[in-house]
């Protein structure tokens, strides 16, 4: 199976653990197209959902990859064990690229003619979204499978943004689903729809997204693996749930949901301490 990977920066550690991840199992990508290091798209719409602090730390993350002690900055830390290299790690797409081999493009935008024509020569079966601009037809329609998203809300109760804040208030299981993508927002056919075991566990709401976003990277993992020997198929979300969607939240409904899950987690310690 041929796989392509989206990004929305070279310097991506989720894609580069995708990647890595794709071509542990044997599919290592035919190519992979990133938009341009602290692209504008990107940081407006992390401004959006993530807020001003967060965004700061991101981009310096981005333009100072290192400690002073020469080591890598890794931001997740849980997608280390898929970022470890030797005696360092990926400091980017382009590292990991070079070891398993395969093409990195950058590009201004995803959607653009000229995105589309690196795309189609590297004749993907499925491309993997892990970042970037708003895909069009005409990208989604250039893969013979699909496009594939790692969602970190369970499809179809909680669509749209800030997924795992809005799970909380809602009292809907906190989890991923690996869909493919459509035209619409988070409405494509679901390919796996998975709880998160340890949402309890987190000790704060970025905690949280990035167990779930390792979590994602191993399940998209399993997705690839059954779609090439025919062992899972689509399943299409219901049109009476289309247009349920969640936006950016509130900094008070964010403190809220943080309350929630700082309640769940005092639940779980204190059953573990009584247990």
């Amino acid at each position: 199976m041929r796989i392509v990977v989206l990004c929305s920066s070279v310097h991506s550690e989720t894609a580069c653990a995708m990647a890595v991840r794709v071509a542990e199992l044997g599919y290592v990508p035919a190519g992979a197209l990133a938009l341009p290091t602290l692209d504008r798209g990107t940081l407006r719409r992390k401004l959006g959902q993530w807020g001003l602090r967060d965004v700061a730390r991101y981009a310096r993350a981005k333009l100072i990859p290192r400690h002073g002690d020469g080591q890598a900055r890794v931001i997740n830390h849980y997608l280390q064990p898929l970022l470890k290299h030797a005696d360092g790690v990926f400091r980017s797409l382009r590292e990991a690229a070079a070891l398993y081999g395969f093409p990195v493009a950058v590009c201004k935008d995803q959607n653009a003619p000229d995105s589309i024509a690196h795309l189609k020569e590297w004749s993907p079966d499925l491309i993997i979204f892990t970042g970037g601009n708003i895909l069009r037809k005409q990208l989604l329609d250039v893969p013979r499978l699909g496009v594939l998203n790692v969602h970190l809300g369970l499809l179809p109760e909680i669509r749209g943004m800030s997924s795992p804040e809005w799970s909380l208030l809602n009292h809907v299981p906190v989890g991923i689903t690996v869909h493919y993508m459509d035209a619409g927002i988070d409405t494509g056919p679901v390919l796996q729809r998975c709880e998160f075991p340890e949402a309890a566990r987190c000790e704060s709401l970025s905690d949280l997204r990035n167990r779930l976003v390792a979590f994602g990277v191993e399940k998209v993992g399993e997705v690839v693996a059954g779609l090439d020997h025919g062992t899972i198929s689509a399943t299409q979300q219901s049109d009476l749930d289309k247009d349920n969607q969640f936006f950016v939240m509130h900094e008070w409904l964010q403190a809220r949901a943080a309350e929630r899950l700082t309640k769940s987690r005092l639940a779980t310690l204190a059953g573990t301490v009584n247990g």
